[in-house]
């Protein structure tokens, strides 16, 4: 076996894993956020759209972000030590990251199965389209962006191509979807508080420790890794963390997601940035999200439950753009980026989830239905769908 090509499938096998075990931080960060009563419908959905995407990504996803197809003898697909495969199973862990996303968004009130339906058609082409234009050039896309601004869409490892994608088609699809029943009344907003404080924390730590393999192994090669990747995340994390506590006035559910909304900033240009920069970018985007998580809630009334389209669309879109400042020489980056380039392609990253979430969750609404009943959301996912709650020898918060 060559040695340098089994060090780096080792390599990319380890931040694989890493990714996928953020799903479980999806997964506790939903169970902290939602009522009890939709406690059992979280964990089941995020394991149900992890393995629907890595059907749809690895027949048809792939295939389309990257040209190649896995329908060969075995023999084959061991070349290298199989690292092609291996390249899939990472890339796969992002992909799966998209209907996590979305999730969060729309809780407590979507049907399962046409959640399902949904999963798999943003997995196998909604996603792989964004990708395969970013990350592989396809149809020449970066080589218009240089075209118009002398610089490429630079999205190391996905604030545009994985969280923005999310957080937008996250916010149409709870558009789509409406508001939970009695959540926005002519009294004021139905207070619905996080049900569980110490899985919600769970979640966000899972979540920002696997953020390292997300960010780092986003090189995919042991000769490509960089320190800087780490101390960028780091400082990211630290600076979001410190603008959503002070931000928020000391309330746990922002401070436990203000290190997520840095870490989803810092992807882009944490490869490019100076660590002092990254902080700096990390202190705006928990800043930026608690203050867009109450506008979307209240001014918009939006029922975003996790609040993904402020934490994956807007601190996504922010942390893209914001590369193509605070990663030039100038600022202590290592260059290489524009702000015109970084605007332009996260522009054409948010139209194409846009259109794609429009065509899919409007698919879905129009033809199979899209949310539960009124009985079923008074009786909660746990019960209507799934028979069974949380607690079985509790019977509140129905």
């Amino acid at each position: 076996m060559d040695q340098p090509q089994g060090i780096d499938v080792l390599f990319i096998l380890l931040g694989a894993i890493m990714v996928l075990a953020m799903h479980a931080g999806f997964a506790f960060l939903e169970v902290g956020t939602v009522r009890h009563k939709n406690q059992v419908n979280a964990l089941v959905k995020i394991i149900g759209d992890l393995s629907i995407s890595a059907v749809a990504y690895f027949f048809i996803g792939y295939f389309i972000a990257y040209g190649t197809t896995f329908l060969m003898p075995a023999s084959e697909l061991t070349v290298n030590s199989g690292y092609e495969l291996t390249k899939f199973f990472f890339l796969f862990t992002f992909a799966a990251a998209i209907p996590a996303i979305i999730s969060g968004g729309i809780a407590e009130r979507a049907k399962f199965i046409p959640q399902l339906v949904a999963t798999a058609l943003v997995v196998a082409i909604v996603y792989p389209l964004i990708e395969g234009l970013v990350w592989n050039n396809n149809f020449g896309f970066q080589d218009i962006i240089i075209n118009f601004t002398g610089y490429p869409f630079h999205d190391f490892a996905g604030s545009a191509v994985v969280h923005a994608t999310g957080g937008w088609i996250a916010l149409l699809a709870v558009i789509l979807l409406g508001a939970r029943k009695g959540r926005y009344r002519e009294s004021g907003i139905a207070s619905h508080p996080p049900s569980s404080i110490p899985f919600l924390a769970l979640g966000s730590w899972i979540l920002l420790i696997g953020w390292f393999g997300f960010n780092v192994m986003s090189a995919q090669k042991v000769d490509d890794i960089s320190g800087l990747v780490a101390i960028n995340s780091l400082m990211a994390l630290a600076g979001g963390t410190l603008a959503s506590l002070f931000t928020s006035k000391n309330d746990p559910g922002f401070v436990y997601n203000g290190p997520l909304a840095g870490l989803v900033a810092v992807c882009s240009g944490s490869d490019i940035m100076h660590p002092v920069g990254s902080l700096v970018l990390g202190l705006g985007a928990g800043f930026l999200f608690v203050k867009m998580f109450t506008f979307t809630q209240n001014k918009l009334k939006i029922d975003d439950v996790l609040g993904v389209w402020p934490l994956h669309g807007i601190c996504g879109a922010y942390g893209a753009i914001a590369c193509g400042v605070l990663g030039l020489e100038i600022f202590g980056g290592l260059g290489g980026v524009n702000l015109f380039s970084q605007i332009l392609g996260t522009v054409i990253v948010i139209l194409i989830s846009v259109i794609g979430a429009l065509i899919v969750y409007g698919s879905v609404k129009f033809t199979i239905g899209f949310r539960l009943d009124d009985e079923e959301e008074h009786l909660g996912g746990d019960i209507a769908i799934h028979r069974v709650s949380a607690s079985p020898d509790k019977s509140t918060d129905w």
